[in-house]
């Protein structure tokens, strides 16, 4: 629900989606919880929301949903909306 970001299931969050901006360098990224252990967020206040909660995949669907599991279609899916071919490199540098 704005003003927050991410994506959200009622009152808990499903995926972080950040930015940082700092030294002329700009970072992204998203944690998607697929099978997290979601009683670590018992000790925090995730993203520092009052009253809210934290979600996964698992726990809405009721099944096991592991990281291999949604891989691929959020790849297709991010190839498609940003219109762009990922280009994937086995050298890290």
């Amino acid at each position: 629900p704005p003003p927050f970001t991410g994506v959200w299931m009622g009152d808990s969050k499903l995926c972080a989606i950040g930015v940082h901006c700092g030294n002329h360098i700009t970072s992204h990224g998203l944690a998607l919880n697929c099978c997290t252990d979601l009683t670590w967020f018992d000790h925090i206040i995730p993203c520092g929301l009052e009253g809210k909660g934290v979600t996964s995949l698992s726990h809405e669907l009721g099944r096991h949903i592991t990281v291999d599991h949604v891989l691929e279609p959020f790849l297709d899916s991010f190839q498609e909306v940003f219109d762009c071919t990922l280009v994937f490199s086995e050298d890290p540098g």
